[in-house]
């Protein structure tokens, strides 16, 4: 691997920054510890620092040595933790109850701040770098906000590019390909209104039980037999709430699930299948049916030509051998598409482990391999000088 010397130095300094973000967690909208953090650790390296975005957003600044050439590139990490209790008893694991570091979101900023520091003291390119520290990827929209508060106005970008851990990747490895790579994910709640009454006369009313466990059967007909074969959709019921006794059929039948989808026409046409479907199943059996749909995030789709500089980066990182340009995309969501909506760039993923060094992502017991932040943070420095070329 080509790891930059300089960066490889600091390494030690890297695994305590990461650890004592790991043992802070904090979750949506509330990074601020996290975000301090991360001003600080700039502002010590010299960049210019900027807050607030999103609350407690982040973006750091940095002017290369080189002729100014008027090209721009923003870095993406994410900052937010999970509300979840970690289960790890070694010593950097969690010190707040009921949140931890399980998605690799304090490895991505650690990086991040150890690219930071690399460009600071080279500053070995031409332009501008915005390193974008971004709260709330897990769920709540922070990189929709950002962007909605001007983000790419304040701190323009020709290109932005965002990384995320894979546990399912060895330790060397990248992943990156262009086109889809994460789904669109939305969220609906169903509500079947039958006419309940006793359990042994079902005749005298409408059972709204029966009818839900139709529609949950027919959505999955949505994907089988609505897509074709060789497109990608998910139709997931993950919650029935239905009735109070086991003598009693309830008057209505309460459901929720997840629609995922790689591209944006897929992803409308499940929806409209599932609009149908809610409109016109229940009154087949005397019930009626609402449907309220959440659009959640919208797919991460790489754009082509950030995608090939991205590729030829990670060769130079990881070794060509060991990028995997044919990986197959994750049906899971990333928020980093409301960037890619808003700016070319692309999205890469980044080796850690498999299940000989730790857990998969959402795990209790997950933690980021700390080996692989020089790996990392090289990745960044090196993109930058690429995309950047110093210009004397």
């Amino acid at each position: 691997m080509a790891i930059q010397n300089r960066i490889a130095d600091f390494h030690a300094d890297m695994t305590a920054w990461r650890h004592h973000i790991h043992e802070n967690p904090e979750v949506a909208f509330e990074e601020t510890q996290t975000s301090a953090f991360v001003a600080g650790k700039l502002s010590e390296f010299g960049i210019e620092v900027h807050r607030g975005l999103a609350g407690t957003g982040v973006v750091g600044v940095l002017q290369g040595e080189g002729r100014d050439t008027g090209k721009t590139i923003g870095l993406r990490a994410d900052m937010d933790a999970l509300p979840m209790q970690e289960e790890n008893t070694f010593a950097h694991a969690s010190k707040v109850a009921g949140k931890m570091h399980a998605c690799g979101h304090d490895g991505h900023t650690t990086m991040l701040l150890g690219a930071a520091r690399y460009l600071a003291e080279t500053r070995n390119f031409s332009g501008t770098v915005n390193f974008i520290f971004q709260p709330a990827e897990e769920g709540a929209g922070g990189g929709k906000r950002m962007v909605e508060e001007g983000l790419f106005d304040q701190f323009p970008c020709d290109m932005v590019f965002g990384m995320h851990n894979w546990p399912e990747l060895p330790p060397g490895k990248m992943g990156v390909r262009p086109g889809p790579v994460m789904a669109g994910a939305d969220r609906f709640e169903i509500t079947i209104q039958g006419r309940g009454g006793h359990a042994a006369q079902p005749h005298l009313g409408v059972d709204p039980v029966v009818v839900a466990a139709q529609l949950v059967v027919a959505a999955q007909t949505l994907v089988s037999r609505g897509l074709s074969p060789v497109e990608c959709g998910v139709v997931s019921i993950t919650r029935i709430h239905a009735g109070t006794a086991f003598n009693i059929i309830p008057n209505e039948v309460r459901l929720a699930g997840t629609v995922r989808a790689l591209t944006p026409e897929i992803r409308q046409q499940l929806e409209d299948g599932l609009r149908n479907l809610v409109r016109t199943l229940p009154p087949v059996f005397g019930a009626t049916g609402e449907l309220v749909y959440h659009l959640g995030y919208p797919p991460t789709i790489n754009h082509a030509e950030p995608t090939v500089i991205a590729a030829a980066v990670a060769a130079k990182i990881a070794g060509a051998e060991n990028v995997l340009g044919d990986m197959g995309p994750s049906m899971g969501a990333e928020d980093f598409a409301y960037m890619l909506n808003a700016r070319p760039g692309s999205y890469v993923w980044l080796g850690q482990g498999g299940s000989a060094l730790g857990c998969s992502l959402h795990n209790p017991r997950y933690d980021f391999n700390d080996d692989v932040l020089p790996m990392g943070a090289s990745y960044w420095a090196t993109l930058v000088e690429t995309v950047l070329p110093r210009v004397a």
